[in-house]
């Protein structure tokens, strides 16, 4: 028989079909502009030559969110799709016109990962997400979500998926990011539609909106290599100088908020394990007096934080990730499950800073009336966002790495 025949079929993507052994760009309609030029959701697709799974890295479902982008374009520059066993569909941009305008959501201000599954006669979101439903994920059997932080907040490293699921988690660990976070789904998001459709997917949130972090960047793309070797699909890449340790994990997590307004000063870094009662930083008045020492509420490691000088009462400051080795001792069962969630809610509403003695209208807060903590668990996590409206946390150490990257030295691409 002849090499032709041999070879696999074509991969059909709108009205392209890619022959196998082959790469090929493939824009597909979104919209019209007002000028009448047209809009396109630009789609990279490499169909190998030997049978294997189909995979989809995308990026940039939120318009400020660029570090998925250079991810992508280093990824698919060290992929032949002459050697690759399977298919690998890339959107390095979904959010097209948030990139165009510099903004995180689409021009009538709905949040792309919100959308999904969409509609193909909704609005102008969900017919993007329908469109990306129908002509990506509808192919796939594993997909990989890129999301950065937000809203001057910046995220460690990170990995946010179903970790009760055995498969996703074997691909979590493959990833070897420093943080596997547990999240649960969450109605409208990419991750929720494509579960639902059968494909099994891993969030990476890493670095700081309209920043090309390389600390963010470099870890993301060993990971998606790793992924696609863990599936089969490329030789594993060679071996770090400096192997990642096994990633922390997380199954619940909260922010520690301001109860005074004020500038502030950090003290921690990404990726710092900390124990409950440490001292995160401080926040001082416009004359230079401290108003507060912002205290850890919980034992864990930072895996976000706030990059802002100024916060106002109620702020998300630091979100500390609560490490447990697994579900049973993280989270417990039955009533031992009520009572660590009831402490954690006790927790977030005390806030996690300490006003200074003497210091007028120091009163503490109460349930109902002041609620300062952060979201605790992964059913309360935003995704693509952090759990926090705007997503963004993560706090770049020394020269603008973080401490959890000075621990695992990702190497280069």
């Amino acid at each position: 028989m002849s090499e032709r025949r041999r070879l696999r079929p074509s991969f059909a993507i709108g009205e392209v079909r890619v022959r196998a052994g082959s790469r090929r760009e493939v824009s597909l309609p979104i919209s019209r502009l007002v000028t009448g030029a047209e809009v396109s959701l630009p789609v990279h697709v490499l169909h190998g030559r030997e049978d294997g799974p189909t995979v989809w890295v995308n990026a940039a479902i939120h318009g400020d969110e660029v570090v998925g982008i250079e991810i992508v374009r280093r990824v698919m520059g060290q992929l032949d799709p002459r050697r690759i066993r399977g298919t690998v569909i890339a959107v390095p941009i979904v959010n097209v016109l948030g990139v165009m305008t510099g903004d995180r959501y689409l021009p009538d201000r709905r949040d792309l990962n919100r959308s999904f599954p969409g509609s193909a006669r909704g609005s102008l979101a969900g017919r993007i997400a329908h469109l990306f439903m129908q002509e990506v994920i509808a192919k796939c059997d594993v997909g990989i979500d890129l999301h950065t932080g937000s809203d001057r907040r910046t995220n460690l490293p990170q990995i946010r998926c179903d970790l009760e699921d055995p498969r996703t988690r074997e691909l979590a660990e493959a990833f070897g990011a420093p943080v596997m976070y547990h999240a649960r789904l969450r109605d409208g998001s990419l991750r929720s539609a494509a579960r639902e459709a059968g494909a099994r997917v891993l969030l990476y949130e890493a670095g700081e909106a309209w920043r090309f972090d390389e600390w963010a960047i470099l870890p993301g793309v060993d990971g998606v290599l790793r992924v696609l070797a863990t599936l089969g699909m490329i030789d594993p890449p060679e071996p770090a100088v400096d192997p990642a340790r096994p990633s922390d994990v997380c199954w619940r997590s909260g922010w520690v908020r301001a109860r005074r307004t004020g500038i502030v000063h950090m003290d921690v870094a990404l990726g710092q394990h900390v124990k409950e009662g440490d001292r995160l930083g401080e926040l001082f008045n416009s004359f230079g007096k401290r108003l507060a020492i912002v205290k850890a509420d919980r034992t864990g490691v930072v895996i976000g934080r706030s990059e802002a000088p100024l916060a106002n009462r109620g702020d998300a400051l630091v979100h500390l990730g609560e490490l447990g080795e697994t579900h049973g001792s993280a989270v417990g069962s039955g009533q031992q499950q009520g009572a660590d969630q009831q402490r954690s809610e006790q927790r977030d509403l005390g806030g996690g800073t300490e006003d200074i003695p003497g210091h007028p209208a120091q009163r503490p807060s109460r349930p109902g009336t002041d609620q300062q903590g952060g979201e605790s668990g992964g059913e309360q996590q935003r995704e693509g966002e952090d759990p926090d409206p705007g997503s963004g946390e993560a706090g770049a150490g020394p020269g603008g790495r973080t401490a959890a990257h000075r621990r695992h030295q990702h190497p280069g691409p």
